[in-house]
């Protein structure tokens, strides 16, 4: 009887893919690679392309991060760190003010890549940021139909007057005396 034998493609020397992901503003973009322990970690940054690759997570494995960015970047102006749980990086945009539809240049999804929602800013949130903070009063003039709040009918003191003579729909009347 022939045995087979259970032959799997060697995997070692293919790098995972490490999960990233991001956000933007006008003139940047916040990208992070989430890989645990990373160490040799390289990086190579081009006008439209970002390139990582490192040794990280529980197992020490080699991981990956290619990118083909959807418009150009300044690398010579873009940061990274390399920390203890991810790799944070901001990619500088080459034209600022620009809003990308998405960070990468074909728009098929790949399921490492996902948006930092708590990064992210959309394009009219980038304004609100510029404004000054509205008044209080402003804020409550512009609710409408509120007027101003008061004391509440039956709540001593809400009016700035301290209500000396019980209410006339108080019910505290009948109650025991406490022991």
């Amino acid at each position: 009887m022939a045995s087979k034998s259970n032959k799997m493609a060697d995997t070692s020397a293919t790098p995972l893919h490490a999960s990233v992901i991001w956000a933007q503003r006008k003139d940047k973009i916040l990208l992070t690679i989430n890989l645990e322990d990373s160490k040799d970690a390289t990086f190579d940054i081009k006008e439209n392309s970002f390139h990582f690759k490192g040794k990280g997570g529980p197992e020490k494995k080699d991981y990956e991060v290619k990118l083909d960015f959807y418009s150009d970047v300044v690398p010579s102006e873009c940061k990274y760190t390399v920390l203890e749980r991810n790799v944070p990086c901001v990619i500088k945009k080459k034209d600022e003010g620009e809003f990308w539809p998405r960070l990468l240049k074909k728009s098929q999804k790949v399921h490492w890549l996902k948006t930092d929602f708590d990064k992210w800013k959309d394009e009219d949130d980038s304004d609100y940021e510029e404004e000054s903070p509205m008044d209080l009063d402003q804020m409550m003039q512009n609710m409408g139909g509120m007027g101003g709040m008061g004391g509440m009918g039956g709540m001593g003191g809400m009016d700035g007057k301290e209500e000396d003579s019980p209410s006339e729909d108080s019910d505290d009347d009948n109650l025991p005396d406490l022991e």
